[in-house]
């Protein structure tokens, strides 16, 4: 799967708006400087509260020539059946962050991502269309 585009406007598309208010949210009331696994869980909570439709953690399979593995890729969450969401907890995002986002896409064959990182004074994020 090609990655098409890497953008921070949100203007186009309500589903991820909707996700990075959330996000906001959270980072507003935790902060950074915690573990991704509280953030995880706090994310669940105010996806709860805006009733924004989500799955946390779920085991997607992976094949290897048609064969399926017995290993899982687990995404943080799929939002809106649609919208596969990582977070992080660092300093600043890397590319192998990006590249974490990208497989996840391509394993679950969804074409939007989003790249939520709790860990810098501001939340940051990245969307990925392919």
């Amino acid at each position: 799967m090609e990655q098409k585009s890497v953008d921070k406007s949100m203007d186009r598309d309500i589903r991820t708006h909707a996700i990075i208010g959330a996000a906001m949210e959270v980072h507003r009331i935790v902060g950074p400087g915690h573990l991704e696994a509280v953030y995880q869980e706090c994310l669940d909570i105010e996806f709860k509260i805006r009733d924004i439709p989500f799955i946390s953690q779920p085991r997607l399979e992976i094949f290897y020539k048609e064969q399926k593995l017995k290993k899982y890729y687990v995404p943080d969450f799929i939002v809106y059946n649609e919208v596969v969401v990582e977070i992080k907890a660092e300093q600043s995002l890397s590319k192998v962050d990006e590249a974490q986002l990208i497989n996840s896409l391509v394993i679950s064959r969804h074409n939007t991502g989003l790249l939520l990182n709790f860990g810098e004074e501001s939340l940051r994020y990245k969307r990925f269309v392919s």
